[in-house]
């Protein structure tokens, strides 16, 4: 048996090991189409985000937030996702698609538990399960893992700080009245 392990894989081995990757990455895309992984209808009142991104991104909100002293997880917490879910409607096709590929990846299982170390749900997943998850693709050496910390971060603060509910605990008084 040839070890798939030495950079110096000969070539039947690499032509293997692309095989055995594209089989594994086409049953990975097939099982998200059949659980309905991979659906794009929005959520109800909602423009862009679907049904499967809601508990994901309540789970992360509080993870990303951190001790604002406006934000709860019930209302604040929801009328961020309203507010994220109005600002990627503004987007462009292709940064919804991204934003959804992403939202995708960390809600189907066979691709979160390898990437985000979190193996179950993860609207379930402890705040400390949370935060290693975020600081595990900060500090990634893989560039993928870097950028996609840095959207769900940024994406997530955008919509919280864009929300009246967050303006006075940091003392702006909101945008002037025209």
């Amino acid at each position: 048996m040839p070890d798939t392990t030495s950079p110096n894989l000969d070539r039947r081995s690499l032509l293997k090991l692309g095989l055995g990757a594209s089989m594994v990455l086409g049953t990975a895309g097939l099982t998200a189409s059949l659980s309905g992984c991979s659906s794009n209808a929005p959520a109800t009142n909602f423009a862009v985000l679907r049904d499967s991104d809601l508990p994901l991104l309540r789970a992360l909100y509080p993870a990303v937030i951190g001790p604002h002293p406006a934000f709860d997880q019930g209302q604040a917490a929801d009328a961020a996702t309203a507010q994220l879910d109005r600002s990627l409607q503004a987007a462009s096709p292709f940064v919804q698609e991204e934003v959804l590929n992403l939202l995708g990846m960390l809600s189907l299982p066979l691709t979160r538990g390898p990437l985000t170390g979190i193996w179950g749900n993860l609207a379930e997943a402890s705040p400390a399960q949370l935060e290693a998850f975020l600081l595990r693709w900060r500090d990634s050496r893989f560039d993928l893992l870097r950028k996609g910390h840095k959207a769900i971060t940024q994406l997530l603060q955008l919509s919280w700080y864009a929300t009246p509910q967050s303006w006075a605990a940091v003392g702006y008084p909101g945008p002037p009245q025209v």
